[in-house]
């Protein structure tokens, strides 16, 4: 048996959190890394130690194993916990680990690389008799050889990126025609993302639901299964809602998968938690899709249906000691859901977003579980990955656990940036996803473009934005007449010598709806507002620095809020935010435009491909550029026809969110 009392988490963020707190409840010594960009952190601050282990970008600290195990030498750390992501999955850091004597908190080396490759893991998986999915996984990589290939699999047809996971590397193709171009593409990106371009191809399983199996092994030949998750809502091929127990799970269905599962881990001699990941069809017919080698981003879900601390097993199995654990031991009471909480703008594409989160509050209640690394006043980087949390709702059933996820989701506060949250909510509450029925194309089917659009402020917004606005204003003037907000001179409208007036205030709704409001005061903390000759009637309750209670029209309501800056106020209503800008606040030549033949960075990144040259004449769609942002490839695109005049990006360049990339002169 191995022996260790201090664990080195090479992870940050809230798996970093996640692992740390285990590990201390479990009375190890706990020791955190950081990049620069991360030293103010969470689990910097939550460790008994922390060192730091380089800059920002994630190839000059977190992946680079010799400083992680330097690391571990300074600290005296006597094993080390990868989380998910960065090495986790890193057959030869595994090695590395175990040549130093120190601890592995995961499977073999050989495991690893096993399952870390998706045509060797298939072959594997035949040969162990799981059910797979018909398709190519030789090692011949030609063009030729792959498209024939494909031919006699038929379309429609998957490409995959052999190495790594996470949608990174696929490519659906549904006509031949296209194949070449996926197969370029997703080459391209398998080998910015994991160093290898090796692809495979499978058949299509058009609309099946994504269900895994958590499989846990120790050192001496004993595995279970902790039952399955359904991780069908996904966007990208990445999930976004993951749920234990799967909705259209039979007993009968479950024992089937689970012992298949079991199969594959016993087939490697797996050792601590895992996750086998399979496709399940319209007739419970279900195929090997990849196995994790690894802790994974959901199991809180199965945490909570089944009590057991996942973490606290891996510390055990990476010791030696028994598992502890029958099959029949097992079993699942309730239902969990836990979706991922991203800095992201849906309405753009999920394109990541960067900033700081001025305000961050998180739900509590029943239930109710918020895993995060986040600070208010931290900064979102474009170096990591764009998630900030995972919310978990548990319930006596499903309904439940989707209504108090809803309902937490509506108190979850995140000012300073976009996020996905109001798509959550709105996942949750679609008729297909409350019944159970959602698959795969879930999202491709409930949602056009257009749906994803950001929802107008409403008019209640906009009165709440005067109330708010108006109060800071009379907060910051020198005077004890009721003002308004200071205009671009500075001065205070709506107050006078005289006494106190109404101030006026403007927001625009839409672009085609403006409205106009005045305020004025009535008694110390009651205020009558005027909006379209409708006089609304305003009480404050009480109020903190990020939050206010409230009567407006007869009815009570919680506020959360940012005066974020001149003229403009961050808040949030029945879990929509909205930021408000009084127009009175500002003048036209406060605004700029962009011309539509400059192609700008959407956000910080590396330039990965060039595709044009100055003097080129382009298609309006006509692909101009790839980045690389966030661990995403984006393809930068001529939003008009044109002539390029000139071309700023360069290939293996770094380049900030906004820099002028390519111009294109729409007359030439």
């Amino acid at each position: 048996m191995t022996q260790f009392d201090s664990i080195l988490v090479a992870n940050r963020g809230e798996i970093a959190v996640r692992v740390i707190r285990s590990a201390q409840l479990q009375g190890y010594k706990a020791i955190a890394v950081y990049s620069e960009a991360d030293a103010n952190a969470p689990h910097v601050a939550m460790a008994d130690e922390a060192v730091l282990i380089g800059a920002a970008p994630v190839k000059e600290s977190y992946l680079d194993a010799g400083k992680i195990l330097d690391a571990a030498r300074r600290t005296g750390a006597q094993a080390i916990h990868p989380g998910y992501g960065f090495l986790s999955e890193n057959a030869e850091f595994a090695e590395a680990c175990e040549k130093e004597g120190i601890a592995f908190i995961g499977p073999s080396a050989e495991a690893i690389r096993v399952m870390g490759n998706k045509a060797e893991s298939k072959r594997r998986m035949i040969e162990a008799e799981v059910p797979c999915i018909e398709g190519y996984q030789d090692v011949d990589q030609s063009d030729a050889t792959l498209i024939e290939a494909a031919k006699k699999i038929g379309i429609p047809i998957m490409v995959k990126a052999a190495a790594g996971g996470g949608g990174r590397g696929m490519r659906l193709v549904e006509k031949m025609e296209d194949l070449p171009l996926a197969l370029s593409s997703a080459r391209s990106e398998a080998e910015n993302a994991f160093g290898s371009g090796e692809l495979i191809l499978e058949k299509a399983v058009i609309q099946p639901r994504h269900v895994e199996i958590q499989v846990f092994g120790d050192q001496h030949g004993n595995v279970v299964h902790l039952g399955e998750r359904d991780c069908s809502i996904q966007r990208r091929h990445q999930k976004v809602v993951e749920e234990s127990p799967c909705p259209v799970m039979t007993p009968e269905l479950r024992a089937a998968m689970g012992a298949a599962a079991v199969n594959a881990a016993k087939s490697i001699n797996y050792v601590g938690a895992g996750t086998v990941e399979f496709l399940l069809d319209r007739e419970n017919k279900f195929y090997f899709l990849e196995m994790n080698t690894r802790l994974q981003v959901e199991h809180p879900v199965t945490e909570m249906v089944t009590g057991l601390d996942l973490v606290a097993l891996q510390f055990r199995a990476a010791q030696g000691y028994p598992l502890g654990l029958a099959q029949e031991d097992i079993t699942l009471t309730g239902h969990a859901i836990e979706v991922r909480l991203y800095a992201e703008d849906v309405s753009n594409d999920f394109l990541p977003a960067t900033g700081t989160a001025h305000v961050w509050e998180v739900p509590t209640g029943e239930g109710i579980r918020v895993d995060h690394g986040l600070l208010q006043g931290q900064e979102i980087s474009p170096f990591y990955d764009p998630m900030v949390a995972k919310i978990i709702a548990w319930g006596e059933d499903r309904d439940i656990a989707r209504r108090r996820l809803v309902r937490a989701l509506e108190k979850t506060s995140l000012f300073g940036l976009e996020s996905n949250k109001e798509f959550l909510i709105d996942v949750l509450n679609k008729p297909a996803f409350a019944t159970g029925s959602a698959t795969t194309a879930f999202i491709e089917e409930e949602y056009k473009v257009s749906d994803l659009d950001l929802v107008p402020a409403t008019k209640e917004h906009a009165l709440l934005a005067a109330i708010l606005q108006y109060r800071n204003a009379h907060a910051l003037s020198d005077v004890h007449s009721i003002a308004g907000s200071l205009n671009t001179n500075g001065n205070l409208f709506g107050w006078s010598n005289g006494g106190q007036v109404s101030t006026a205030f403007q927001y625009e709704l839409t672009d085609d709806v403006v409205v106009n409001i005045s305020v004025g005061a009535m008694g110390e903390g009651q205020y009558k507002l005027t909006l379209d000759e409708e006089t609304h009637l305003c009480q404050i309750l009480s109020e903190s620095s990020a939050q206010i209670r409230l009567v407006i029209n007869s009815i009570q309501k919680n506020i959360q809020y940012f005066l974020s800056s001149h003229g403009e106020v961050i808040l949030q209503l029945d879990g929509i935010t909205r930021t408000m800008k009084n127009l009175h606040a500002y003048t036209k030549g406060d605004e700029s435009a962009a011309s539509g033949g400059s192609v700008v960075a959407p956000m910080h990144g590396n330039v990965l491909e060039v595709l044009v040259k100055e003097g080129d004449v382009v298609e309006e769609g006509q692909r101009l550029a790839v980045m690389e942002a966030m661990k995403m490839e984006h393809q930068l695109i001529a939003g008009v026809s044109g002539k390029v005049v000139s071309v700023n990006a360069v290939a293996g360049n770094q380049v900030a969110a906004g820099a002028l990339l390519v111009e294109i002169d729409i007359d030439g």
